[in-house]
């Protein structure tokens, strides 16, 4: 399957140059490969779909991405630069921004407390200086209803919010703060189908942006929703990169679902397969 001919490595259309560039990545944790040669880019204005079951290497990837471990082997070029990230905050400031599962909000805290979270806006110099609650409320007001969402008041609290509007607050927050490319840790797998829609329709205004999307999912449905290009991520390794409209959902299901059944095939002859 990963032969077939609308599978290409490293495809990307040849008027965009990556933002950034991931190229036969490895990476070992002691005896245990969880990236095993992966090469991937994502350019502007593009969601890159990165689908695999549990145990795919999916948070490992995220976490080699956006500079919380160092690779093995193999090269990250950001920008057309080679880049080795020593931190996440480094990552953050070159502008790779996750947007992991739990979300890092605090509940009882107001949507422009979580919007800013430490870079607030300030008004006044010296002793006088101090935060500009209402340019915050103003900001967190405007970028809400960029992507779609029109909050009762700026100090309604993250909790009162459902967990698609969280998503939203998360993203809006990122791209305010100067993402090129935003990383989404599974952002629909724990929401209901009408805040599944209003997530994917955040990215899609995310896309238009010129912000390049990492997608991270074992949704197929969801990621065609959205995505530009899917890649398979199976053990560590990707078993090919497709083409929106050049693949169906159930062959990428199958993709995914013949990847893991080959494993666990693997698996139980000792590895002969």
């Amino acid at each position: 399957m990963a032969d077939d001919t609308r599978f290409h490595h490293g495809s990307v259309p040849a008027d965009a140059r990556p933002i950034i560039h991931m190229e036969d990545i490895t990476k070992h944790f002691g005896n245990v490969i969880a990236l095993n040669g992966v090469t991937f880019d994502v350019t502007p204005g593009e969601c890159h779909c990165l689908l695999g079951d549990n145990g795919a290497g999916k948070s490992t990837f995220i976490k080699t991405m956006s500079g919380v471990h160092k690779p093995n082997s193999g090269q990250i070029f950001f920008e057309g630069k080679p880049l080795s990230f020593d931190s996440p905050r480094e990552a953050m400031e070159a502008g790779i921004a996750t947007v992991f599962q739990d979300l890092a909000m605090i509940p009882l805290m107001s949507v422009t407390r979580n919007f800013f979270m430490g870079r607030e806006p300030t008004k006044g110099k010296g002793l006088t200086r101090r935060f500009d609650i209402d340019r915050a409320n103003e900001i967190t007001m405007e970028e809400m209803r960029r992507m779609g969402i029109n909050l009762r008041a700026p100090d309604q609290a993250v909790g009162t919010l459902s967990g698609g509007e969280r998503q939203t607050v998360a993203i809006a927050r990122a791209v305010y703060f100067g993402a090129k490319v935003l990383i989404l840790d599974e952002p629909t797998s724990a929401l209901g189908v009408r805040q599944t829609s209003n997530v994917l329709s955040t990215i899609d205004r995310v896309r238009k942006q010129g912000v390049g999307v990492v997608f991270i999912s074992h949704n197929v449905r969801h990621a065609m929703a959205v995505g530009d290009r899917f890649t398979v991520l199976n053990r560590g390794q990707t078993l090919g990169t497709a083409v929106r409209d050049e693949i169906t959902a159930t062959e990428l299901q199958d993709l995914m679902a013949g990847g893991q059944e080959l494993a666990q095939l693997e698996g139980s002859l000792g590895g002969t397969v």
